[in-house]
This record gives C-alpha cells, structure tokens and sequence, in this order.
C-alpha cells in the first residue's frame, strides 16, 4: 500500500523551510503531494504560475513529489485524491497553535483523515514566506532563504 500525504499552503513563495517540510515528509510517506491552494484571505504576490514554475524547480528530480492547485477545502481535496494524511509545518507555538486548530476542524469535517504536524528545523525556523516578500518588494536578496538554484522574479 503506497503511503500519501497532501501538503497544502499558499506556497507565496516556496521556501527553504516548505522544502525542508517537504524532504522530512518525504521519510515518513511515499508519495507527496504540494498543494497550492488559493485563500481568499490573502492577496497572492506571486502570480499562480510563479509559485507552479518555483515549487517545480525546487522539487526536480525528486522521487515522491507531485505538484497540483486547487481551491476547494484541504479536506476535500484528499477525498477527491484518496488522501489520508495531511501534512504541515509549523515555525513556532503560534504555528502550532493555528495548525492545531485547523487540524480539529478538519478531523470533525473528515474524523479518516488526520493531521501531521512537523516542526521546522532550527536553521530554517526564522524564514516565513510574508518576510521573503518583504525583502523582494526591498530588492534585497532572498538567495539564502529559497530552495538551491530557485530564484524568484523581481518585483517593479
């Protein structure tokens, strides 16, 4: 039985921390899925097919690993996809606290399908991707905080 998990974000940029979540996911199913969903709460920075083009270079050759959009909820995104695990990463004790509260509503929408959370690594813990957009709308460099060989576009 091949093990599946979605891991779904805004992904607004994909970032060396998303991609540290991604590769330690990786150790625990079989296949993952990177889900770029669409929140209505947030006004995209990166342009859809930006963050698709990103998210598919920093994941090249990577065994394991698709790459979809949706914007539906999460929880039926893994019905419509057979999915039972959902997986995601949190920085912090707020991180925490938001996923965990996300993680109970979705097990009272869908009680099958059940939350993984995963700290991010400690060398990756001060990277969020609201700071990478800050530092591009500056022109600063954002080299050291995206996945190795992705840049991101500049920004007028």
């Amino acid at each position: 039985m091949i093990r599946k998990a979605i891991f779904p974000g805004s992904f607004d940029p994909f970032t060396a921390g998303h991609l540290n979540i991604l590769n330690r996911a990786l150790t625990m199913f079989d296949e993952v899925v990177v889900a770029i969903g669409i929140n209505q709460d947030k006004r995209g920075f990166l342009t859809m097919d930006q963050r698709l083009e990103i998210i598919r270079k920093a994941t090249e050759g990577m065994k394991g690993v698709s790459v979809i959009k949706y914007d539906n909820l999460t929880i039926d995104t893994c019905k419509e996809l057979g999915i039972k695990h959902i997986v995601r990463g949190v920085r912090n004790m707020l991180d925490f606290e938001t996923e965990r509260s996300i993680a109970d509503m979705n097990r009272r929408i869908e009680p099958d399908i059940e939350t993984i959370i995963i700290p991010t690594s400690q060398e990756f813990a001060h990277i969020s991707s609201s700071a990478v957009r800050d530092i591009l709308k500056h022109k600063g460099d954002t080299t050291q905080f995206m996945p190795k060989g992705v840049h991101l576009p500049e920004i007028d």
